[in-house]
């Protein structure tokens, strides 16, 4: 259905279709954009609300309130090809695609004392503005003082409807003299507020009360009411205090109960003629309650509404050419099939609205529907429902997109036909930690070899432990990782420790549960080289396999073996072991085949250049120092396939991942085994509260947030909630039972979870008290978080240690490939030389050098002393050639300092004391090798960082001005993902407040975000 421009009101022309902020901003300040646009009804025509003037609504008008949403998620944006390709992922919340559509809602706001006539505009209004922009809202009912939470929150902390309107002649004019009034407050997640008659006899214990004088604001906290609700009641306070008087006056609080055991009370209970004890809460047309059990279709036709018979619903009974009213107590639903007109649209609406009226259910919420755009809350109600994902808006989306780029003066040639970039994830984890593994064997679990941390069995389970440098403090991340054939008693095994570990540190690190197959970016970014062998060596794989009289198929190094690269980089690679048969090819990656001595490599005819540089680098680690025999689809050798079985069909078509969906916060309570959740919309940071468990939902991953103030039994049910909230699958969207879950204590929030909210101030975490103790600083602080010390040390390493793990047991950051073969970058020749002599002289040449992460903050990687020994006369014999080369002045400045200083001779040692002296020999000998090897440390990260700069020296300088995204003039023969690297060195120090070299010295991502700032990204 479509409406001609002839029938569309004039005020609504252009709606849902206004200018954007720019899209930088977008990046810099919100995860996603949305906007308002409100009418209110005039004469029965809708009228524009001033911006100025949204969010202020009066009791005897109708008003229709739009809400545009555009989400836009950081992992996915492709930076390298333009903006056009930035706004390519928007993300459309009416279909399950990675679209540019936008989604609408539309709610009509209906005034306790606004006239039947200008309701009824409003509702006729409402299904006009949804059929202008092209019959997908969803069309919401709301009444003043029964309003949706949604609804709700677009005006985050409330709306405080004042006194007339537009049909009585009202003209809101500032009151000259401050008026005290008494409003109560309710909700715990969004907050109704309404005003009450100034009287004692309207205060009860059951709700919160908020009495605005002159010269201060209390709030009255009944007895019963919750510190949530009294926390969100501290909001409207806040506003109240800004709104009303100009954010100057004082706030008092009052305990229900306490008499007058302070100034505060007796103030309070003054303006009501003294204290007195409250009265029982009278039962009224409020408290009433509807069951929503009873659900009752009916089919409008010529106005009627006829019911449908059947035992059950089944989406089969909605006929596409007909309009539906699913009424279900508190909620009644308008179901609109895609072909009726707009007159059948109207006419069911009327219908809808004339049997809540004559029920007498004032609380009841009508709900409007478009065929194939149902609600997760509608589509509940049916026992069956086969959801059909509308692919149709795709391109309609897209060219939405398009037309508002080209208002942005954005060249979007080609947009509308482009393939998709490739999508560039990015982790938001820090890859220069520490890493600890643990394998489990049994009730035990094995601490790994630095050198194993990365090698992982399908049959077995692992418990990993990883501190990196976080935004303000250290982080620690503690997890388990089943294998697709490991044993159910092993897995219950890895959690117990891991909670365990997770409960010693005092529930500080986040914990997280991951599936093989199901591994999140940031597994793979610590890990970095990672490699999952088939079968297993713990013992519950072994009896596994013994009680079920099944073939071991563990991996042999020198039997027949498969294995499938894939990843996006040195730092995200992994090598996953399939069968060796010609079906597990896939001609969109790159292959390992080996048996014995024979080793093989595949390219696939879809591969990608990364692809091919991976598979080099993952040799390294499966079958180093062995000649290779290169073979590309399609002129494979005899032997090769002779290997596999023989060749078979095998798929083109690349593995894809769980999508990442727009984020959804959900509240929770759990008692008794039942998991119980409420949904929170238009979250921000002050959705959580300290007492509760909350769940954000993407989907892909799910993140279980604890509060500090939640009780331990709680905290440690924590993971059993996330398990509970996917088997619930409160959004219908099919959840994977074995999809990645990470339990958040509040203090330690990482950034890949502080990412999903448009702000967050990790100040607010640390003060202490529950939600309204902290709330109330806030609210007498001026609105600004207090800044309190640490309730809490930096948390140790588990087991006791406060520093950092065993070097003999902790894996260099700074290395991905095999730590038997030290392999360095460096561009100085005497660097060369000694690294070449650490090389084993078999060693394969590689095309790329092997994978280095620079360090954000450099730890000490000091290798195996043991493999170091054998070589320290090489370290003495080369270390006078840096000495030899330090001399020569062309050289001095780039040779660390650290190397200038002489190796001492050791001297002879005095008669009678040659044990001594031999002991004195081995001390020398130890710190001479300690030393060495900072000093390879250091020239490593000297040499990384100085190799980020030198990439730059040739590259011709611009101005800053032309150098922008936003440039007017700009440069057209740059490489755009370097904007910064033509800068001259004096305006890179004054855009970025650094140099070049402690600029490429950053992670990638925070390069970005500094790039992004000054908007050269």
């Amino acid at each position: 259905m479509s409406v001609s421009m002839r029938d569309l009101d004039p005020a609504f022309q252009g709606a849902g279709q206004k200018a954007y902020p720019s899209p930088w901003n977008l990046l810099l300040k919100s995860y996603y954009f949305s906007g308002i646009e409100v009418w209110r009804i005039e004469n029965f025509s809708p009228t524009p609300v001033p911006k100025s003037s949204i969010g202020k609504f009066f009791t005897g008008d109708s008003y229709i309130v739009l809400k545009v949403t555009t989400l836009f998620f950081y992992p996915y944006c492709h930076f390298t090809q333009g903006l056009a390709k930035v706004f390519y992922y928007f993300y459309g919340q009416t279909t399950a695609l990675k679209t540019g559509a936008l989604r609408h809602d539309i709610h009509y706001w209906l005034g306790k004392d606004t006239s039947q006539d200008e309701a009824g505009t409003a509702a006729v209004k409402t299904v006009e503005l949804d059929a202008a922009l092209g019959g997908r809202a969803v069309q919401y009912r709301e009444v003043q003082g029964h309003e949706t939470e949604k609804f709700l929150s677009y005006f985050k902390p409330c709306i405080i409807p004042q006194e007339g309107g537009v049909a009585s002649g009202f003209k809101h004019v500032e009151a000259e003299e401050h008026i005290t009034r008494l409003f109560v407050c309710r909700g715990k997640h969004v907050v109704h507020v309404k005003e009450v008659a100034f009287a004692r006899s309207s205060l009860t214990h059951d709700d919160i009360y908020i009495l605005d004088t002159k010269s201060k604001i209390f709030q009255f906290n009944g007895s019963n009411s919750s510190i949530q609700e009294r926390a969100k009641a501290l909001e409207v306070v806040q506003y109240i205090k800004d709104t009303y008087h100009d954010g100057t006056c004082e706030v008092a609080t009052v305990e229900d109960g306490r008499l007058m055991a302070d100034a505060d009370s007796g103030e309070f209970w003054g303006f009501f003629g003294g204290f007195a004890p409250l009265p029982r809460k009278t039962a009224n047309d409020e408290d009433k309650t509807y069951t929503s059990d009873v659900k009752k279709l009916f089919c409008v036709e010529k106005g009627q509404a006829n019911p449908v018979e059947g035992d059950s619903l089944k989406r089969e009974m909605l006929d596409t050419s007909k309009c539906y009213i699913l009424d279900c107590g508190l909620e009644v639903f308008v179901w609109m099939g895609r072909t009726t007109s707009l007159d059948d649209r109207k006419v069911a609406s009327g219908a809808a609205e004339e049997m809540i009226r004559s029920s007498e259910r004032p609380k009841s919420q009508m709900i409007r529907i478009i065929e194939g755009f149902e609600t997760v809350p509608f589509r509940s109600k049916f026992d069956t429902w086969d959801q059909v994902t509308n692919t149709t808006v795709s391109e309609d989306g897209r060219g939405r997109v398009a037309a508002l780029l080209q208002r942005q003066g954005v060249n979007v040639r080609g947009l509308m036909k482009a393939a998709p970039p490739k999508e560039e994830i990015q982790a938001f984890i820090d890859c220069t930690g520490n890493l600890q593994v643990w394998r489990v064997n049994g009730q035990q679990k094995i601490l790994l070899q630095a050198a194993d941390h990365s090698k992982f069995y399908s049959g077995d389970c692992y418990v990993f432990q990883y501190s990196y440098p976080g935004e303000e403090k250290e982080e620690v991340l503690i997890g388990t990782w089943f294998g697709k054939q490991s044993v159910e008693e092993e897995r219950a095994s890895a959690v117990s420790m891991a909670s365990k570990m997770v409960e010693s540190m005092k529930f500080v690190p986040a914990q997280a549960r991951i599936y093989e197959g199901k591994e999140p970016v940031q597994f793979f970014v610590i890990m970095q080289s990672f490699i999952v062998f088939k079968g297993g060596i713990g013992s519950g794989y072994k009896k596994y396999i013994a009680e079920k009289e099944v073939d071991d198929d563990t991996y042999n190094e020198n039997g027949l073996a498969l294995f499938r690269i894939q990843g996006s980089g040195p730092e995200n690679m992994q090598a996953i072991q399939v069968e060796p048969v010609a079906s597990s090819l896939n001609s969109s990656y790159c292959y390992i085949l080996h048996n014995d001595t024979s080793v093989f490599t595949w390219t696939g005819n879809l591969a990608t250049s990364t692809d091919q540089e991976l598979v080099e680098r993952q040799l390294d680690l499966i079958k180093p120092n062995l000649q290779t025999r290169a073979q590309k689809e399609g002129s494979e050798s005899d032997q090769f396939w002779e290997l596999l079985g023989g060749k078979t069909e095998y798929s083109s078509q690349k593995l894809t991942k769980e999508p990442e969906s727009d984020p959804h916060l959900f509240s929770c309570t759990f008692t008794k085994e039942i998991l119980k959740v409420t949904e929170i919309y238009n979250f921000t940071q002050d959705d959580l509260m300290a007492e509760d468990i909350f769940i954000v939902d993407c989907h892909s991953e799910i993140f279980v947030w604890v509060g500090q103030e939640v009780v331990p039994k709680n905290k440690l049910q924590a993971l059993t909630i996330g398990e509970k909230f996917i088997e619930k699958d409160s959004l219908l969207e099919k959840l994977s039972p074995e999809a990645p879950i990470y339990v958040i204590m509040e203090g330690g929030e990482p950034s890949f979870f502080t990412r999903f909210f448009t702000s967050w101030d990790s100040s607010k975490s640390a003060m202490h008290g529950n939600s309204f103790q902290r709330k109330l600083r806030i609210v007498k602080n001026g609105g600004t978080p207090v800044a309190e010390k640490p309730k809490r040390r930096t948390p140790a390493s588990y087991g006791g240690r406060a520093s950092v793990p065993d070097k003999s047991q902790q894996r260099s950051r700074s290395m991905s490939f095999s730590p038997d073969r030290v392999r360095v970058r460096g561009r100085s020749p005497a660097f060369n030389a000694l690294a070449a002599t650490f090389e084993s002289q078999n060693a394969r040449n590689l095309s790329t050098p092997p994978p280095v992460v620079r360090k954000l903050y450099p730890r000490s990687v000091t290798p195996d002393s043991s493999k170091l020994a054998p070589k320290s006369s090489a370290i003495a014999s080369r270390s006078a050639l840096f000495e030899q080369q330090l001399k020569t002045p062309p050289q001095e400045p780039s040779i660390p300092k650290s190397l200038k200083a002489s190796p001492k001779t050791p001297e002879s040692p005095a008669p009678g004391s040659n044990s001594n002296g031999k002991e004195e020999k081995k001390e020398n000998g130890k710190e001479e090798e300690k030393s060495m090897s900072s000093r390879i440390q250091s020239l490593t990260i000297q040499e990384d960082a100085k190799e980020g700069v030198e990439d730059e020296e040739d590259l011709p300088a611009y101005p800053y001005e032309r150098l922008k995204t936003t440039a007017a003039d700009p440069i057209s023969e740059i490489d755009v993902t370097r904007r910064e690297a033509y800068l001259s060195s004096e305006e890179f120090k004054e855009k970025f407040g650094m140099t070049k070299e402690g600029f490429y010295k950053l992670p990638k991502w925070k390069q970005n975000k500094f790039k992004m700032a000054v908007q050269l990204f």
